[in-house]
C-alpha cells in the first residue's frame, strides 16, 4: 500500500462488540475540522462493521475496514492488524466507545508530525447519561510539556498522536494496561512530547467494559505483574535503562492503588476504578 508522507493521521479502531458506540466514535471524526485522515476499523467479533455504519447512514471514502480474523484477540492485535492497513504519517488510536472533540487532530497532528509525538488532556464522561466526571490534567489552554515521570503518575488512559516511524506495535501479550506501555515505549523514543491542556479526548466509561468489569482489579494485577515480568526478562522494548527502572518502580504504585482499589470495592464503596479515585480525592483534607 502506498504511503502518504505529509501530516496525514490514520486513526486506528479496534471494533468488539461495538455495534451500539462505533458510528458515534466515528461520526467524531466526520466532525474534525482537519480532513486529513484516515479510519482504520478493525473488527476484532467477526462483526461487518461497514454494514453497521451504512446502516447508520455513515459512509465515507476514508473509512477503512479490516479484522483480525479472530474474535476478541484483544485492542493490541486489533490495532496492530489496523497499523498494518494504515498509510498515513501519524498514528492515533480511537476506541470504539470514545470519542474525538472536533479540533483534536487539527491541533495534535502539526504538534506530533513537528515533534514525534503529542498528546491532550483527556475527559472522563459517564457513558449512560453523558454526564463528566473529571479531567485528567485541570483543564486548561496553551500547551504544556509532558515526560515519563508525569505520565507515570497518572491514572486516566492517555492516547498519543505518534509520527509512524516511532510507532512501537502494541503489545499483544499485554491484554490490560497496553495503552501505559505503548506510551512507554514512545516516550522512549522521544524523551518528552507536547501536552494541550484542553480536554480533547473523551475517555467514555462504560458499564461492561473491561475497565468497568467487577474483575477488573484482578485483570490489572495480572497485566501489572506480567510487565514487571517482561521488564525483567527482556526490558519490554524500552532502551532507556533509567526509564525501565522508573516504570518498575510506577508499577509497584499501580499496584499498591489497584490492592486498595480492590478493598474498596470489596467492601462496596465503588463500583469501578475512576469511581476510586474520585472518592480519594474528595476523602482528602482541604
Amino acid at each position: 500500500m502506498e504511503r502518504d508522507s505529509g501530516g496525514g493521521v490514520s486513526v486506528i479502531i479496534p471494533a468488539y462488540r461495538a455495534q451500539f458506540t462505533i458510528a458515534r466514535a466515528v461520526s467524531s471524526l466526520l466532525a474534525q475540522s482537519f480532513s486529513h485522515w484516515q479510519a482504520v476499523v478493525v473488527s476484532d467479533d467477526g462483526a461487518d462493521y461497514r454494514a453497521v455504519l451504512e446502516a447508520a447512514g455513515i459512509t465515507d471514502s476514508r473509512l477503512t475496514f479490516t479484522g483480525t480474523g479472530r474474535v476478541g484477540s484483544g485492542a493490541p492485535a486489533a490495532r496492530n492488524a489496523g497499523l498494518r492497513r494504515a498509510r498515513l504519517a501519524l498514528i492515533a488510536p480511537l476506541d470504539a466507545d470514545d470519542r474525538f472533540e472536533p479540533d483534536r487532530l487539527a491541533r495534535l497532528a502539526p504538534l506530533a508530525a513537528a515533534q514525534g509525538a503529542a498528546a491532550d488532556n483527556v475527559a472522563v464522561v459517564r457513558d449512560g447519561d453523558g454526564a463528566p466526571l473529571s479531567t485528567l490534567f485541570p483543564s486548561g489552554t496553551g500547551t504544556a510539556t509532558l515526560d515519563a515521570a508525569a505520565f507515570l503518575e497518572t491514572s486516566v488512559p492517555m492516547f498519543f498522536v505518534v509520527r509512524r516511524d516511532l510507532v512501537p506495535g502494541w503489545e499483544e501479550g499485554v491484554d490490560f494496561c497496553d495503552d501505559v506501555v505503548f506510551n512507554i515505549q514512545v516516550l522512549d523514543r522521544v524523551g518528552r512530547l507536547p501536552l494541550v491542556l484542553e480536554p480533547l479526548y473523551e475517555y467514555r466509561q462504560r458499564e461492561g467494559s473491561i475497565t468497568c468489569s467487577a474483575d477488573s482489579g484482578t485483570r490489572a494485577e495480572l497485566c501489572y505483574r506480567h510487565v514487571l515480568d517482561r521488564l525483567s526478562a527482556d526490558g519490554l522494548r524500552i532502551a532507556d535503562a533509567a526509564l525501565r527502572h522508573r516504570f518498575a518502580a510506577a508499577l509497584g504504585a499501580k499496584r499498591a492503588l489497584n490492592a486498595a482499589y480492590m478493598a474498596a470495592q470489596a467492601a462496596g464503596r465503588c463500583a469501578n476504578f475512576q469511581e476510586f479515585l474520585a472518592l480519594r480525592e474528595n476523602s482528602r483534607p482541604g
